[in-house]
């Protein structure tokens, strides 16, 4: 588990990326400008015009290396995976999990209450770490409907009570959460959560983020063998990854909320990084992307205390980690156990 192997993200446009021998050669106008040994990647991630030869990607999927192609704002297009592996057994109890409505429901109770756990740990610490009252007083409210909810959750009998109390919840930490910024706060505002497309700067980098965050925990169970569109608290839609999105609620606010704040608090990113396109939708540009993936990879080599496993784990590994739990859950194990941050 404590291998954490890298994605390469490639932005270039016009790009090539070739498989010469077992290195990955990206070259831009014939000229190569990066050659990475294949062994060190887990994935490939391409955004806009970016082409790749057959070769590359027969070997990638021979190997198991996820390869996601993404448009030029960082939306999902596609995913090119390998023939299906795993046991069938772990997907049938999955499926027969799923189907449980009782077992559905407690699974779907944990990730939110970890989802809560989380957001309300980022709110306390921004209430920490401001100088102005009245922002302080606002995150310490919006930190105590987390408390009420978490308490309201515990007695939460199905599932659409559960998706309830995470939807009031999320509401509560939207409307508080540029608070949280202490650089150009001026441009950084946000009116709740907007997305397809996002209508605020805020919004456009929090989206990016979360693309990449699911994307990592899709190939995380995928990884360890489980469908990922048979989620338990995402319904299920017809190419929706709900397992993928599941498995984010627990991480939203730990790998992409905290290192949104951090990346605009630190000045790494300004209005420059951003681009308004017509119809008033917002996008980061290829500069601003380039520095988010940065500040990613980094924030995933970064380590904390797993309190299940008792030993420091990198950030990347966690999406792995929490689907080989779920995975136990489907099987021997009691009771899926979520991540929690302090």
């Amino acid at each position: 588990m404590k291998q954490l192997l890298n994605t390469l993200y490639v932005m270039t446009q016009g790009a090539y990326l070739t498989l010469d021998h077992e290195t990955v050669k990206v070259e831009v106008e014939g000229k190569a400008q990066l050659q990475v040994p294949l062994h060190h990647l887990g994935a490939i991630f391409t955004l806009g015009n970016v082409m790749m030869s057959p070769f590359l990607m027969h070997r990638c999927t021979e190997d198991g290396k996820a390869i996601v192609f993404l448009d030029m704002n960082g939306r999902f297009l596609a995913r090119v995976v390998g023939k299906i592996t795993g046991n069938v057994l772990l997907r049938q109890a999955q499926y027969e999990a799923v189907r449980d409505t009782q077992k559905a429901a407690s699974i779907a109770k944990n990730i939110v209450a970890a989802k809560l756990q989380n957001s309300r740990q980022i709110l306390l610490r921004g209430a920490r770490e401001t100088e102005n009252n009245e922002t302080e007083t606002r995150l310490r409210q919006a930190a105590t409907i987390f408390s009420d909810t978490l308490i309201h959750l515990k007695k939460s009998s199905n599932i659409d009570e559960t998706r309830g109390f995470e939807g009031i919840s999320a509401n509560a930490y939207f409307q508080v959460f540029d608070t949280m910024v202490k650089e150009n706060r001026e441009i950084f505002i946000m009116n709740g959560r907007t997305r397809r497309p996002p209508k605020d700067l805020m919004n456009a980098l929090l989206s990016f983020l979360y693309t990449l965050l699911l994307n990592d925990c899709v190939s995380a169970v995928e990884g360890v063998g489980l469908d990922p569109q048979m989620g338990f608290l995402h319904a299920l839609r017809p190419g929706r990854p709900s397992l993928g999105l599941d498995l984010m609620e627990e991480l939203r606010s730990v790998l992409a909320d905290r290192l949104a704040l951090t990346l605009i608090n630190l000045k790494q990113l300004t209005k420059k990084d951003f681009e308004e396109r017509e119809g008033g939708a917002v996008y980061l540009n290829e500069g601003g992307r380039k520095t988010v993936v940065v500040a990613y990879q980094k924030r995933k080599q970064d380590e904390f205390t797993h309190a299940l496993l008792e030993e420091k784990v990198p950030f990347g590994l966690v999406p792995h980690i929490q689907a080989r739990l779920l995975a136990r859950h489907t099987g021997d194990m009691e009771e899926y156990i979520p991540i929690l941050y302090s």
